[in-house]
């Protein structure tokens, strides 16, 4: 009987995973918040079953089981796959991707030779934009596309194996890093398979809708792994890869900086400065530079989507001054976010942990981005499993409402969600940093 129900529980989330895979579209919001909300409540029955009933390997085999029901599925819920294509080819063509706009390439005749042709073109998501792609991403497209061909099917599985391998690394090393920070191994494994292995949010935005955060979390978690064990110049290593799938990680740059004696800090910071800067001097030139640097830019001043902290003063200034005023507060909330990331990093009478610092480090930079796409947030679970804070934990329920914005065309975004989603983090943040505090200063 205790299999059975584990038998059961298994078939029905397998099953939701299949049907949002290969039977759901975007636009289909009934449907789609229908299975997200099946999915976390069986998720959440793990957490009322007694931890003698719940064997260790059927956690991890029953995570590894839900990554692999997307192996053969082009994503449904995210088209950046076919930015992905379109850079691939490129690339595997001989061209550099960040030289040319999609819309110049359109009548081009040998773009049109490759395969860049108006019906890739057309579902492109930002076709009028550079690509902001990291070097070592962009070579794993070109790897990617030219072993598939002109499947998009195969294209998928292929640019999925990375985040597949990874994250099935991440669950291997996960529990280590933890034991390493002063957990018990059952306990470790128990936390890192259930917390992040089991999630429904990850499973599906990583692995399901083909996205490298996925890579990066593996190689951060190895970073901290060997930073741990005072390896530094493979963590430096490690975190100059994670840069190279995202660029995000550079935000942990000065935190790891300042939590190493003076002398050891200019040669990790040279390890990841070589690590990071050498994969773009094999596509770059002046011309590029600007080109990259010019869609970064644009990616803080134009670019808007389920941004708490941002919508918010977007209203009072527009009620001001009588326009968006995007331009402006992009801008002030970078620097905001600078600021924030600083103070955790060099503050010394701040009585948090280093993994709590890297936590709230990486809040302070989404709560203060103009642009917070679900996925953004996967990295945040993976540094919540290091601590006691669980608003990660619900922010990752909440995000499925984001998608009913692309119930209509063009999309738009409920008021009602945005102020569920962040007066709901919001509020579990404020209460558990309270807890936090007052308990530490007792």
């Amino acid at each position: 009987m205790r299999y059975l129900y584990g038998v059961l529980w298994a078939l029905l989330s397998l099953l939701g995973y299949g049907w949002l895979a290969y039977g759901t579209a975007r636009t289909d919001s009934a449907q789609l918040l229908l299975l997200w909300a099946g999915l976390f409540a069986l998720y959440a029955l793990l957490f009322f079953i007694p931890k003698h009933k719940v064997p260790l390997a059927w956690l991890l085999g029953a995570a590894i089981a839900g990554r692999l029901v997307w192996l053969v599925a082009v994503p449904a819920l995210s088209d950046d796959i076919y930015r992905f294509i379109w850079d691939g080819q490129l690339l595997a063509h001989g061209h550099n991707p960040y030289q040319y706009l999609p819309t110049d390439l359109l009548k081009v005749p040998w773009a049109r030779a490759v395969g860049l042709d108006e019906v890739l073109y057309a579902r492109l998501n930002s076709p009028h934009y550079y690509s902001v792609y990291p070097p070592l991403l962009q070579g794993w497209f070109a790897v990617a596309t030219t072993l598939g061909g002109a499947s998009t099917l195969a294209a998928a599985g292929w640019l999925r194996l990375p985040i597949g391998l990874a994250e099935v690394g991440t669950l291997l090393l996960l529990p280590k890093v933890l034991v390493h920070y002063g957990l018990e191994k059952n306990a470790a494994q128990r936390r890192a398979w259930l917390l992040y292995g089991l999630n429904p949010f990850l499973i599906v935005e990583l692995v399901g809708n083909l996205h490298y955060e996925g890579v990066t979390i593996f190689f951060m978690m190895l970073c901290l792994s060997f930073y741990q064990k005072q390896k530094r110049v493979l963590s430096a290593l490690a975190l100059a890869l994670a840069v190279g799938f995202k660029l995000l990680p550079l935000i942990f740059l000065p935190l790891l900086l300042h939590q190493l004696p003076g002398p050891r800090r200019f040669r990790y910071l040279t390890v990841v400065g070589v690590g990071v800067l050498l994969p773009f001097a094999f596509f770059f030139n002046p011309d590029q530079v600007l080109h990259f640097s010019s869609s970064l830019d644009l990616y803080f001043r134009r670019f808007e989507f389920n941004a708490g902290l941002y919508y918010l003063l977007r209203a009072v200034g527009t009620w001001l001054l009588g326009y968006n005023p995007i331009g402006l507060l992009g801008p002030l909330l970078s620097l905001l976010s600078l600021g924030g990331i600083l103070f955790l990093s060099y503050a010394r009478k701040v009585p948090f942990t280093l993994p709590e610092r890297l936590l709230l480090i990486l809040t302070v930079y989404l709560f203060c981005a103009t642009t917070v796409h679900p996925w953004y947030v996967a990295p945040l679970l993976a540094l919540g499993t290091f601590t006691h804070y669980r608003y990660p934990l619900l922010w990752s329920v909440l995000l499925p409402l984001t998608y009913l914005a692309y119930a209509q065309v063009p999309f738009q975004e409920p008021r009602w969600v945005l102020v569920l989603e962040y007066g709901l983090v919001w509020a579990c943040l404020a209460w558990e940093l309270r807890r936090c505090l007052s308990t530490r200063h007792s």
